[in-house]
């Protein structure tokens, strides 16, 4: 095979990605809904359980919405029991976000739910392509975070 041109592997790239996500997706979604969450509310759990607790003006930055929005996010998942809020002591205007144990549980069997998806999907090639595929997607993922940091400078 000749090798691609950096636009040739981006059509190929823009053809296999939506197939990828799609079946991530899809596979995900029953338990999104059996749980009652969004995809965007799990997001914002998996940002705080990684975290510990998170600021919401943080959050809202990470996942590139604004305030507001992550104010209703935030809102509807202290309705559920997902997280609680707590207001900084020197400062009311900061409000940091915390999961209950509720929201732990739903993360953690989220978690383990994408892992199951993901041994699915990836079982089939070989421990050396898996290997092989992690080192891309992990280079790739270091410069979109040198480039986030840059931003956000």
């Amino acid at each position: 095979m000749s090798e691609l041109t950096i636009s040739e592997f981006a059509d190929r790239v823009s053809e296999i990605m939506p197939v990828i996500m799609k079946e991530f997706v899809r596979h995900q979604a029953g338990e999104f809904y059996k749980l009652k969450i969004t995809m965007p509310q799990f997001f914002v759990l998996d940002i705080i359980k990684h975290s510990g607790e998170s600021k919401m003006s943080d959050m809202a930055r990470s996942l590139g919405v604004t305030t507001a929005a992550m104010t209703g996010i935030i809102g509807r998942l202290v309705r559920d029991g997902y997280v609680v809020r707590i207001s900084e002591p020197g400062d009311r205007r900061i409000i940091k976000v915390r999961l209950t144990p509720k929201g732990m549980r739903v993360v953690g069997d989220m978690i383990e739910r994408r892992k199951q998806i993901t041994i699915k999907m990836f079982g089939f090639i070989s421990a050396k392509e898996r290997e092989d595929y992690l080192n891309i997607i992990s280079h790739i993922s270091e410069h979109l975070k040198m480039d986030q940091r840059k931003d956000e400078d």
